[in-house]
């Protein structure tokens, strides 16, 4: 038998998960980490391993391939929203397996997401994205926000990792202009991954209510303040009209990630696609492709007439296949997939891609 290692390490949650691949792909053992918990990458993996059920055995790992929330650079990495470095050979040595591959979150994101059936896309503009002939984008709200592109190259997509979420937030009216000063002045400079992420819903939301002076009721204030998630909070009164600052919040919230989806599509040329990914995309699908409930317009949802909004480039955007990716495995599976080419090639070469 022919057992791979993979994972999938973001900002909160880490999965791990032993495959046998000697035919098709068989689970062996899976667990979900926090990822803070430990302070170290090897401290959750020998975690993971050490929980490995006896019913398992003792399994030889033929490769490992872990998608990381962060730049990957000659196979190490320091972890963006969490204190972690990672060396992919010391990580070899450590636990004894041949080969270890450390991609980007997002490269391992986009391998799931082509690999996923047509059940499991939600589609929010033109039907779903290729998975041949043409480059791909792949973006995800997440703890963060990751970004990475598939570049054809007339047989294949090539992986190509990016930290384009870092760019320079563009405001594109007045209160986008307002957010940004007001963002400014708690971080100095400003990236998509400040708006855009996940975890950064509370504080569109808080920008309303504090500085746009958007009346806020008691009990949806009291519910914010009880909650254990504030993100999840704001999503829920939003959803359920109980608040018109988190219904705004949500709605420049998807209007920003839009944009930013757009211009990734734009800078590599997805006329395949766009997958949108993560598990806050996922939840979000209905009102990413429609808007919220109540406050929908006859056009385009905030999300995708922010996608198209691309001046004299509109029309290449509208040819654009953008679809939600719903398997909320995404990640762990891309990792899988790598990790099975790289056992069955002996090499890490058995897949190209650029990490």
């Amino acid at each position: 038998m022919t057992h791979v290692l993979a994972g999938d390490v973001g900002g909160t949650r880490a999965r791990f998960a032993v495959f046998d691949v000697s035919e098709a792909p068989r689970l062996v053992h899976q667990d979900t980490l926090e990822s803070r918990s430990f302070k170290s990458f090897e401290r959750a993996l020998e975690a993971f391993l050490g929980d490995t059920p006896r019913s398992a055995g003792k399994v030889r790992i033929a490769a490992a391939s872990f998608g990381i929330a962060g730049p990957v650079v000659d196979q190490r990495v320091r972890t963006t929203n969490l204190p972690w470095k990672i060396d992919a050979r010391s990580v070899a040595r450590a636990f004894t397996v041949p080969t270890v591959t450390l991609l980007n979150d997002l490269v391992a994101v986009g391998l799931g997401a082509v690999a996923s059936p047509a059940s499991k896309l939600a589609v929010l503009h033109r039907g779903r994205p290729k998975k041949a002939g043409g480059n791909l984008a792949v973006i995800a709200a997440g703890t963060g926000l990751g970004e990475a592109t598939f570049i054809w190259d007339g047989a294949e997509h090539i992986a190509c990792a990016t930290e384009g979420s870092h760019v320079d937030f563009a405001p594109r009216n007045e209160v986008e202009d307002a957010l940004l000063v007001s963002l400014r002045k708690e971080h100095g400079r400003v990236s998509y991954e400040r708006i855009a992420s996940g975890s950064t819903l509370s504080r569109v939301y808080d920008f309303f209510v504090r500085e746009r002076r958007v009346k806020e009721t008691k009990a949806a204030a009291a519910s914010l303040a009880a909650a254990e998630d504030r993100n999840a909070a704001v999503v829920d009164l939003a959803e359920s009209g109980r608040s018109e600052a988190a219904a705004r919040a949500v709605d420049l919230w998807a209007s920003v990630y839009g944009s930013e989806a757009g211009n990734l599509a734009l800078k590599c040329l997805a006329t395949a696609g766009v997958y949108v990914c993560g598990g806050v995309s996922a939840r979000l699908a209905r009102v990413l492709a429609k808007g919220l409930p109540g406050r929908r317009a006859k056009g385009p949802s905030p999300f995708v007439e922010a996608f198209l909004d691309k001046g004299r480039m509109r029309p290449l955007l509208e040819a654009i296949p953008v679809a939600v990716c719903l398997e909320p495995q995404a990640g762990l599976l891309g990792a899988v997939t790598h990790a099975a080419s790289v056992a069955a090639a002996g090499s890490p070469a058995g897949r190209r891609a650029k990490r």
